[in-house]
């Protein structure tokens, strides 16, 4: 049994406005499938996965905020998910899903397993590859086995995976790594074989679950789960593989690429705008995508990129894309102010402030036919919904009634409510009233035409 851990984190800053905390890189449809239809990197990920040859368990380790676009985008895979409690980096992820594999899923501890990032864009014989990792793993070739690309360029963004020189074959010992050296130093490595580190690590699940227990007595998921914070807040690189004993890696020659920056993402998007877009002949190499409703014009521009969602709105060379980090720093809201969910999607409209406490906020809610929210309420806030569009039913404290075109719904604090969709979308404009308008004030009871 092949055990694979896909990491998926990160708010994908570098790619704001389209992407935020909820909606990251990997889940945005950019991409296109063998049909020509869209696809995001989490479901390409996983159509390639499906192609190896070999019996696999999959599980996803990633945050909160994330698990619903998952569900969403992956209703047809066979999967589990491990949320993290909070994030602390990659090596207590990948330890908190090693111990899920052993001690919920019950894997022995002599399988393989390979830990890689869910959003790499690579071609099928970097996933092939997987099966000799696993034949390298289980040889005893060495702790841990690594897989590296062959550099195309001398790239100061990588770390880089340097081979001993006496080391010979498919599988070759590791000397040491080096992590983002500069460009001359790039190329020198490069000239000696030295590969880009993709993040692909390959072990026996006995050898983390040891590496765990240097830190933690634990013996339970659950109790894990809940000493969280007794892991390390480091990287896998550095607080597991630098420090491993003996180290090989395999190299993979094809194309892989980090598509978090506009400026790697657009040489992989088909299309050259989105939304209510109009681009004139004097635009070359230009990429506008727009998700308001209102209609853009875009002219003169060369080699850009223009984008304008609920989050914000991005005007940048392509090159220069790539260095925006700090200045989304600065800008991005606190909230996200679109986010997919499994009963449809919302997004925040306007939002007003008194003092530096939002007062009001207004939101568009479009649930799916035959999806509902769940059964909740709010200490802090009332809200009130006015259905513009479809049919379906509230229900306020137990008390269920129709609602459509027009309705309008009265929710105060402390009041258990929910809401579903019948045969269409049900629109909904939400206005929401408080002092301390945060997702995080919101206490579920189920869903109420479930039970």
């Amino acid at each position: 049994m092949l055990n694979i851990i896909l990491l998926s984190g990160g708010s994908g800053s570098r790619l704001w406005p389209l992407s935020n905390d909820a909606r990251s890189k990997q889940f945005l449809k950019v991409l296109r499938d063998e049909g020509g239809e869209g696809q995001s990197m989490v479901q390409r990920t996983f159509s390639m996965l499906d192609k190896i040859p070999l019996e696999k368990n999959i599980v996803v380790a990633t945050c909160a905020s994330q698990k619903s676009s998952i569900d969403i985008q992956l209703t047809d895979a066979e999967y589990d998910v491990v949320i993290e409690p909070e994030r602390r980096d990659t090596a207590p992820a990948i330890m908190l899903a090693a111990a899920y594999l052993a001690w919920e899923k019950h894997a022995s501890l002599d399988d393989t397993v390979v830990v890689m990032p869910i959003d790499t864009y690579a071609s099928q014989v970097y996933y092939d590859n997987l099966v000799n990792l696993d034949k390298a793993v289980q040889s005893d070739v060495a702790e841990l086995i690594l897989q590296g690309a062959q550099p195309t360029y001398p790239s100061e963004k990588f770390g880089y995976i340097v081979f001993d020189p006496a080391s010979e074959g498919m599988v070759r010992k590791v000397s040491c790594f080096v992590e983002k050296p500069p460009e001359p130093e790039a190329q020198r490595l490069i000239d000696e074989g030295a590969l880009w580190n993709c993040g692909v690590f390959a072990f026996k699940l006995n050898h983390l679950m040891g590496i765990l227990h240097a830190y933690t007595d634990l013996q339970d998921f659950d109790s894990l789960r809940d000493a969280y914070r007794q892991l390390p807040k480091n990287s896998f690189d550095y607080e597991v593989v630098e420090k491993a004993d003996s180290v090989a890696a395999i190299k993979y020659e094809g194309e892989w690429k980090d598509l978090g920056t506009w400026n790697t993402l657009t040489e992989e998007m088909c299309d050259f705008s989105a939304g209510k877009v109009l681009c004139d002949e004097t635009c070359s190499n230009t990429h506008v995508i727009n998700e308001t409703n209102l209609p853009m014009v875009v002219a003169g521009l060369s080699d850009a990129v223009v984008v304008a969602t609920p989050d914000g709105i991005l005007v940048s060379d392509k090159e220069t894309s790539a260095h925006i980090k700090p200045l989304v720093s600065k800008a991005a809201e606190s909230r996200p102010m679109y986010e997919s969910r499994q009963w449809g999607e919302y997004k925040v409209i306007s939002k007003e402030e008194s003092e530096g406490q939002a007062f009001s906020l207004e939101k568009i809610l479009i649930v799916k036919p035959g999806k509902q929210l769940s059964y909740q309420k709010h200490h802090s806030r009332s809200e009130v919904w006015t259905i513009t569009s479809g049919k379906g039913e509230v229900v306020l404290d137990d008390q269920v009634k129709p609602v459509e075109y027009g309705s309008v719904v009265f929710i105060e604090p402390g009041t258990k409510h929910a809401v579903r969709a019948l045969d269409d979308d049900l629109h909904i404009v939400e206005v929401q009233l408080g002092a301390n308008l945060v997702e995080e004030d919101i206490e579920r009871y189920g869903f109420y035409w479930n039970d």
